[in-house]
């Protein structure tokens, strides 16, 4: 389990805190997902866990354990994180890429076993990206290359796996295959954590909702307590409509045009 308490971030040269106090849990065998506005803290959490964003006070916990106490390959050996950016810093191919996840597993300097071989061609597999393993990386798709760092996150393994919008620049297919993937993980027992803005998608596989605004937690708990008009218009200040998903029946986020807007333009032939 991930557990953050009272967590507290304020970065350098800013009047507010990103992080205002911030508790919340992602239990093994479960999805949580943290949703909110652009700027309301989400991708700090992340920051907060890998050690890039300083904590003021509060504590994170994996399975108990405070991550301060921890060595950073001690954590990763714990934890894969799909980061939101990433550049890669040289050219290489896919499978040399997605073996960099069997690192904290084997040090800088240490060989290959049979496992990290079979990890990385299980994690190929997984991510749909085994096609790929011969390209190098600087030949990718943005879609490509999202698949491909999923990919290097399941073979680093551990007992948790964080995805900060793992889905950016995927199409619906692939999407779609990432949060069916996710599930997948929870269902065999490891606490997957999700940053996501894509809140229908979100609804329909997540077990718990966070949603955050402005650094703090304003609602949390099943999807269908947070997914309520009443308290996404008031985080993303604008006018909604929760339905019900025809398919699997999870809340739908409709937004709304504001009273008075001009309706479609028509063209005449």
């Amino acid at each position: 389990m991930i557990a953050f308490t009272d967590l507290r971030v304020r970065y350098a040269r800013q009047r507010r805190d990103a992080l205002a106090g911030v508790t919340l849990d992602a239990p093994s065998g479960a999805i949580t997902a943290v949703v909110g506005p652009n700027g309301s803290g989400k991708s700090t959490l992340v920051r907060a866990l890998l050690g890039r964003a300083l904590a003021q006070s509060g504590a994170i916990y994996l399975n108990g354990i405070d991550v301060r106490t921890l060595p950073r390959d001690a954590v990763a050996r714990r934890v894969a994180v799909v980061t939101q950016r990433e550049e890669p810093a040289f050219p290489m191919n896919v499978r040399d890429y997605v073996a960099l996840g069997r690192l904290p597993h084997r040090g800088a300097w240490g060989r290959d076993t049979p496992d990290d071989r079979a990890a990385v061609d299980r994690a190929l597999d997984d991510a749909g990206v085994a096609d790929l393993r011969d390209r190098s990386i600087d030949e990718l798709s943005g879609g490509e290359w999202q698949r491909v760092r999923f990919a290097r996150a399941l073979a680093q393994g551990g007992e948790a796996l964080v995805a900060d919008e793992p889905t950016t620049f995927l199409d619906v297919a692939h999407e779609m295959a990432v949060f069916e993937l996710l599930g997948q993980l929870a269902r065999a027992g490891k606490a997957v954590l999700l940053v996501s803005h894509q809140l229908n998608l979100v609804a329909r596989f997540a077990d718990r909702l966070v949603l955050l605004d402005g650094g703090s937690v304003a609602a949390a708990g099943s999807v269908n307590d947070v997914m309520r008009a009443d308290v996404l218009e008031r985080v993303y200040a604008w006018p909604v409509v929760v339905t019900r998903d025809p398919a699997v029946g999870a809340p739908a986020l409709v937004p709304l045009r504001r009273p008075g807007m001009a309706g479609p333009t028509s063209s005449t032939s």
